[in-house]
């Protein structure tokens, strides 16, 4: 026995539950905390996402022309429509097209910015503003400057005035259908807002590469350029390829502004978005295909995501 009158190494008692109360009072507040500085965002999700793709799915199901409280239901009628062959499904390939074209020219051009500008040692900053500048510009007025300045299919346009000084004839750039000189008016308004954006992806991933990787590799005979970017470079940038090639299939899918704003009203060249516009908010304000073909195009959207991340291993750590 000691003098304090308990046994020798007895275990102590446990601690009141009063000092266990501070603990439980944090998580509480933490829990409180959390909940202050979600609700907007949560209640914004809820009121602008899930509410509106609710209301959309039920839209879908009714014949809603002219009206968004049908009540004739026809199933799955609006969905076999869309699907059949016709005007939606030509806007999916005009889709096909433009993401063939962009997706690739953006992500090679987008890496050989980002690599020139990580090299260079003077005026470094300044490069990257004049870039990433081009980003802020609205979609709308860069396709207007584009149809109304540079491609305006007279000769006195910009693009036609660079031909003029080679000898070749304007070229109606915007109205001809064959050949279509409209896609590289599209192609290169798009190239123009969004490499900038890209190229700070690969530049932020590009300096996260470690130096001593390309020191091994000198080290054991490799020749700096393409063998070192091959070997050491690419692989490095693996996650953030794949990022940026999702969102470049996600912002073709997307498409909307240059379409619109640069081409008349034709089916000759449609992208989705553009189609489901005319369709739900045209003359006929048809919502019952229109809610349809937003959903099918947002599967189709997320479908293609989660069949490239899981083919080219999006989240994984650099091999």
């Amino acid at each position: 026995m000691t003098s304090g009158g308990t046994r020798k190494g007895a275990t102590a008692p446990p601690a009141p539950a009063a000092r266990r109360r501070p603990a439980t009072s944090a998580a509480r507040g933490r829990n409180r905390s959390f909940w202050i500085f979600s609700a907007p965002f949560l209640a914004g999700l809820l009121v602008f996402v899930y509410v509106p793709v609710g209301w959309s799915l039920y839209l879908s199901l009714f014949q809603a022309q002219n009206t968004v409280s049908p009540t004739k239901f026809v199933g799955l009628d609006n969905y076999v429509d869309i699907l059949t062959e016709g005007p939606f499904t030509d806007s999916l390939w005009t889709f096909s097209l433009f993401a063939l074209i962009v997706v690739p020219l953006t992500y090679v051009l987008a890496l050989a910015l980002a690599l020139l500008v990580h090299r260079i040692r003077v005026a470094r900053a300044f490069f990257r503003s004049v870039f990433f500048i081009p980003t802020a510009c609205s979609y709308v007025v860069a396709s207007m400057v584009w149809k109304l300045s540079i491609f305006n299919g007279v000769r006195f346009g910009l693009a036609n005035t660079v031909l003029g000084w080679f000898g070749i004839e304007p070229v109606a750039w915007i109205g001809t259908v064959s050949p279509p000189w409209y896609w590289l008016v599209l192609v290169t308004v798009r190239l123009w807002l969004q490499l900038g954006f890209y190229m700070i992806l690969f530049l932020a991933a590009l300096q996260q590469i470690p130096k001593e990787l390309y020191e091994a590799a000198w080290t054991d005979g490799a020749r700096p350029g393409l063998q070192t970017f091959r070997h050491i470079t690419l692989p490095q940038l693996r996650t953030t390829s794949v990022a940026v090639v999702l969102l470049l299939l996600i912002a073709a899918y997307q498409a909307f502004d240059e379409f619109y704003n640069i081409l008349p009203n034709t089916p000759y060249a449609r992208p989705p978005l553009v189609y489901l516009y005319y369709t739900a908010l045209g003359q006929g304000q048809d919502f019952g295909h229109g809610s349809a073909g937003a959903l099918v195009l947002s599967a189709l959207i997320a479908m293609v995501t989660l069949l490239q991340g899981k083919i080219f291993g999006f989240g994984k750590a650099n091999s």
